[in-house]
């Protein structure tokens, strides 16, 4: 694997054995909000790596992947532990553009709270939001980081004044940048609650002092916010009546009650960081493992056995059963597959076997399947580099290599006590990217290649279309779509895109008739044979009926299986455009054989010929695929998208209150899925990024005739 952390003084693997000082905190925000310098600032600080690198160079512990080094932005989730106080915390860095958000959710699962990173100068995107709302739904602890304050245009209460619009009243700084003498930089924060002043212009750690008189004004209209804040979620019901009264409250209650609000997903603290000059990382430190809640204080995901039947809840014990699951898989060229998991319940050692299943992805191209295989060694992983540990226990996340199964949302659990993880919600693919090979030694690379991504990516479906014949990938979109064709071709495949084609049908509209005559003169057996038939048109859907009504054996009784067989193959070759012909009953009324020269062979080139006679006069038409769309918009966007997909030729079913998040909106609509082919980079230019859409086939429908 690349070792980019070792040349940059990767030290040793964090190693503890108690859950209690286990952190997983996964960073969300947008696409360059300033997650993977945070994360750098971080390990810097805490001596995991010698020096932070940076985007520009590609020499950044979270953007290893060669696709992100040209991209200059995360592509994939990368696990970064660090050690701080005795804690060992494990950082989750996410890409932050949409097509990504596979990567978004798998480390959402792995993790017990969420470290949103806003940008100080840029704000955030409707994506953050929504993701606010579905870490609310799970009570998942978060907090909010302000990057960014570096730059000239940095706004750090604009930035506080839009997450609490956005994510609540409960959202409240807990310290404030202190600016330097050119009024401009950020060279300190302001404590509230400890009214003390962090002051970086030496660097980490910070030095602290008393506040400057000019400082205090700032310091008490805050404060008293948070402090009313916190007490709200206090257990102690005396103590708002206590502050209200004039009593100082005790720093350090105050803190205690911080932490436990923080804990329990109530309250979300603010701390306005800046990666480049160190200032704020020391309390980020802070907050990430006094504030966060270990892994034994977090809901774990349900488990069953492999047939489904009911276990009782996990709990994050080390002796307890084992129950660890992949959340992320890739191919090394050195090392072969290697497995980031979450260890959820027992511990995990090396030179035992276990049992890995997946089970419930089958529509995605992951059939369900058991494995035992032996773990050989665990790492602990940073970024690209693996660095060997002895033990991972529950709470903890590390790495294995060479599975010959494991895949993204396995569960790996005790060969003698096999157990099953559901497998998270996964985004559905919507943009088809049509591949193909440029020779046939490349289709066998192709083909290798594309299972070992698919194994590792839940959000790519690979489908090989039996009408059309195309290889087609479904991807999130466009970035997506270049990462997936850039690994392919960083494998050795050479592979060319093509238009995607969407199955077209073929039916006739009136009824008609027809005749096939099938005689040859030159002689031989077999070439004699005459048949007339009648074609109807039948309702969508009602598929192909065949029916003899042939009287005083014109057809001898052997050959009307031919006629039919013959009239099917020509309905697979079509009749018009060379699309297969539905909805259509076929009716054999008369026809004509000969005792020597009559054949099976004979009587199927009747019946096709006969078919296509009757489809000169039955007005044949194109049917195209009709799907229906469930959109999911904010209501700002509702007049746009009902324009948009009536330009699609699409027909509105309805609108409704999206019921899952306010201020959202349900849109159904069947549109004709030629419309959709790039629908889900359309839709997200439309919305800015805040539209989602799911699809489903629901019938064909006459194609309008092209003027």
């Amino acid at each position: 694997m690349a070792q980019r952390s070792q040349d940059r003084g990767a030290v040793g693997a964090p190693t503890v054995t108690d859950p209690a000082k286990i952190r997983n905190v996964v960073l969300v925000g947008h696409s360059g909000a300033g997650k993977t310098t945070l994360v750098e600032a971080l390990l810097a600080a805490t001596g995991t790596i010698h020096r932070a690198g940076s985007i520009a160079d590609g020499d950044t512990v979270g953007d290893h992947d060669p696709a992100a080094v040209r991209q200059q932005r995360s592509v994939s989730l990368t696990c970064a532990p660090l050690l701080h106080d005795g804690i060992k915390v494990n950082l989750l860095d996410t890409p932050g553009y949409a097509d990504f958000v596979g990567e978004l959710r798998a480390g959402l699962r792995a993790a017990d709270a969420a470290l949103f990173v806003v940008s100080a100068v840029d704000g955030m995107d409707a994506a953050t939001a929504a993701l606010w709302e579905e870490c609310a739904a799970v009570d998942m602890p978060r907090a909010v980081a302000v990057a960014r304050l570096d730059h000239p245009r940095a706004d750090f209460d604009e930035a506080v004044a839009l997450c609490q619009r956005v994510f609540g009243d409960n959202v409240l700084p807990l310290y404030l940048p202190m600016l330097g003498d050119d009024g401009v930089s950020t060279v300190g924060l302001l404590g509230l609650i400890t009214r003390r002043v962090f002051d970086y212009t030496a660097g980490l750690p910070a030095q602290v002092r008393q506040p400057d008189p000019e400082h205090l004004p700032a310091i008490a209209e805050s404060r008293d916010e948070l402090i009313e804040g916190i007490i709200a979620e206090s257990e102690d019901e005396t103590l708002m009546d206590r502050y209200l009264g004039g009593e100082e409250i005790d720093a350090d209650l105050l803190i205690e009650d911080l932490e436990k609000a923080v804990a329990r997903g109530h309250f979300y603290p603010v701390v306005p960081v800046c990666a480049t000059t160190g200032v704020g990382i020391d309390t980020l430190l802070e907050v990430l493992t006094a504030g966060f809640p270990s892994p034994p204080e977090h809901a774990l995901p349900a488990v069953t056995g492999v047939d489904g039947s009911p276990r009782p809840p996990l709990s994050c014990d080390p002796d307890g059963p084992l129950v660890a699951e992949v959340v992320k898989t890739t191919v090394d060229r050195h090392v072969g597959r290697v497995c980031v998991v979450r260890v959820f319940s027992g511990t995990l050692r090396p030179d035992q076997t276990v049992h890995i299943c997946g089970h419930g992805l089958a529509d995605r191209g992951h059939p369900d399947h058991d494995a035992d295989e032996r773990i050989a060694h665990l790492y602990s992983p940073l970024g690209a580099t693996l660095r060997e540990v002895g033990v991972a226990v529950a709470g903890d996340i590390c790495a294995i290599t060479k599975s010959g199964s494991a895949e993204t949302g396995d569960t790996i659990s005790a060969k003698d006590d096999p157990l099953l993880i559901a497998p998270w919600e996964m985004p559905e693919p919507l943009l088809p990217v049509a591949v193909v090979a440029k020779s046939r030694a490349d289709e066998d690379a192709l083909a290798r290649n594309l299972a070992r991504l698919v194994a590792g990516d839940p959000t790519l479906r690979l489908e090989r279309n039996p009408q059309t014949h195309q290889l087609v990938l479904w991807c999130m979109g466009e970035a997506h779509a270049d990462v997936v064709l850039d690994r392919l071709r960083t494998g050795g495949v050479e592979l060319d895109t093509e238009p995607v084609k969407v199955a077209l049908r073929e039916t006739l509209t009136v009824p008609a008739t027809g005749h096939g005559r099938h005689v040859k003169q030159s002689g031989g057996h077999g070439q004699y044979a005459v048949c007339d038939i009648e074609v109807e048109p039948l309702p969508r859907g009602a598929g192909f009926e065949f029916v003899d009504r042939v009287v005083g054996g014109a057809v001898p009784h052997s050959y009307i299986p031919s006629v039919e067989k013959g009239v099917r193959a020509q309905l697979e070759r079509g009749l018009v455009a060379g699309h297969p012909v539905v909805d259509l009953r076929v009716t054999l009324v008369d026809g004509k054989a000969h005792s020597v020269d009559s054949s099976d062979a004979a009587f199927q080139a009747a019946g096709a010929l006969a078919l296509r006679d009757a489809a000169e006069r039955g007005r044949p038409t194109l049917l195209e695929p009709i799907d229906e769309v469930t959109v999911r918009v904010p209501d700002g966007n509702v007049g746009a998208v009902l324009g948009d997909l009536s330009g699609r030729r699409g027909r509105v079913l309805g609108t409704e209150p999206d019921p899952q998040v306010e201020g959202r909106t349900l849109v159904r609509a069947e549109v004709p899925a030629t419309a959709l082919l790039r629908y889900a980079i359309e839709l997200r230019a439309l919305t800015a990024g805040a539209g989602t859409f799911r699809r489903h086939f629901v019938r064909y429908d006459p194609r309008p005739v092209q003027p």
